[in-house]
C-alpha cells in the first residue's frame, strides 16, 4: 500500500462518517482498486477503438457504487447489492483477461488486477454471510418473524431502477 493509501486510509478512519457505507473495508478497498485501475489506464494506448478501458472503468468503479447504494437499504436488499457488485468484479475480470491477451496489460499488471478482485470478492462473501446470518430471525422492527432486518435505522423502498439501468457507464 502506498503512502497516499495510508495516509487517506487514517484521514477516513478518524473521521466519524454520517453515511454507514464509508464505514466498510471492501467500500476502501474498491475505491483502491479504482484509483490503482485509473493509473493503469494511463498505460493503455489512447487510440483504443474498443472502449475497453472505458468500460473496465465503469465496472470498476460499480463496485463502489453498488456497495454504497446497497447499504442504505434494508439487508435483503444490501445483499441484492453486494452480489451486483460481485457481477461487476466478474466483468473487470473479463476486462483484465482481455486487456492482457491484447498485450495491453502487463502480466505483473494482470497478476495484481486479479489478486486486488480475488480479495474484493472474498470480503463481500464474507459480507453477505455476516448479513444473511443476522437477518433470518427478526423483521424490520426487531420482532421475531420475516427476514431481512433492516442494515440501518431508517427503511428504504425497494429501487424504481431495474439493474441494468444502474450499469450505465458514468
Amino acid at each position: 500500500m502506498s503512502q497516499q493509501e495510508e495516509e487517506n486510509r487514517e484521514r477516513v478512519e478518524r473521521t466519524v462518517t454520517f453515511f454507514r457505507f464509508e464505514d466498510l473495508r471492501v467500500y476502501h478497498k474498491s475505491l483502491d482498486y479504482t484509483n490503482w485501475l485509473q493509473d493503469v489506464s494511463m498505460l493503455y494506448p489512447e487510440n483504443d477503438k474498443t472502449d475497453l478501458i472505458k468500460r473496465f472503468n465503469a465496472s470498476a468503479r460499480n463496485i463502489a457504487f453498488y456497495i454504497a447504494e446497497g447499504s442504505s437499504r434494508n439487508k435483503s436488499q444490501f445483499i441484492f447489492y453486494l452480489k451486483m457488485a460481485k457481477s461487476a468484479i466478474r466483468e473487470c475480470l473479463v476486462c483484465t483477461s482481455i486487456a492482457y491477451r491484447s498485450t495491453n496489460l502487463s502480466e505483473k499488471h494482470e497478476d495484481e488486477s486479479r489478486n486486488q478482485l480475488m480479495e474484493l470478492t472474498k470480503m463481500i462473501g464474507a459480507l453477505i454471510s455476516s448479513l444473511q446470518r443476522s437477518s433470518g430471525n427478526y423483521n424490520n422492527y426487531g420482532d421475531p418473524g420475516q427476514n431481512g432486518r433492516n442494515y440501518h435505522e431508517n427503511i428504504q423502498p425497494y429501487p424504481e431502477h431495474a439493474p441494468s439501468e444502474m450499469t450505465s457507464n458514468f
